[in-house]
């Protein structure tokens, strides 16, 4: 959160660099090559550092510490517990895509499966404008950018999105009673009473 929320600057902005350079780099050349020049690059940083320290301990100008013994020592094991707990989560967010999609597909409910419908209609012609990469390098900038930018304008934005809400269950207040064979609005009086008219 710290890096998504530019709290701080300098790592913030190696990692937004370094996964829109990589993204970038993947339009030209595959992800093969990507991947092993960018290991290539880590690997040869890392190991003129450690013999860059390694001659400075020779020549008694630096302690013999371990250029990355921080890194070194990072504690980066899953407890049992907690190995078994995330894989019950992904299972059960795995099983309740897969329920959801049965039940979209197989036309459970006629208003869901017409919606994801249009919406697989709307994805093919965001494929034909552009393809997983541009999306991704797109998603890769919004998450650096968008919490930033909601945190300054919390306060315009969630009445906008109140105004926006109302709208949305309106029309699907409308739909789903146009689904159930139409019919009158409910009474919004309490208790259903009618009031009097002169």
């Amino acid at each position: 959160m710290d890096i998504i929320y530019w709290r701080d600057m300098e790592r913030t902005g190696m990692v937004l660099t370094g996964l829109v350079v990589a993204l970038l780099s993947l339009f030209q050349l595959s992800i093969i090559t990507v991947v092993s020049t960018l290991s290539l690059a880590i690997m040869c940083f890392t190991i003129s550092a450690r013999i860059y320290c390694s001659l400075l301990h020779a020549l008694q100008l630096r302690d013999g510490a371990h250029p990355f013994e921080s890194y070194l020592g990072m504690d980066i094991g899953v407890s049992g517990d907690k190995a078994e707990h995330c894989m019950q989560r992904a299972i059960v967010l795995s099983c309740s895509a897969l329920d959801t999609l049965k039940r979209l597909v197989f036309v459970a409910n006629l208003f869901d499966s017409l919606k994801f419908l249009l919406l697989m209609y709307l994805m093919t012609y965001l494929g034909g404008l552009c393809n997983g990469l541009t999306l991704l390098i797109i998603g890769v900038i919004g998450v650096f950018s968008l919490p930033l930018f909601y945190r300054q304008y919390q306060d315009q934005i969630d009445s906008l999105f109140a105004v926006l809400q109302a709208h949305v269950d309106n029309v699907k207040d409308i739909m789903n009673r146009l689904a159930q064979g139409g019919g009158p609005a409910p009474d919004s009086t309490p208790g259903g009473a009618k009031p009097k008219t002169l």
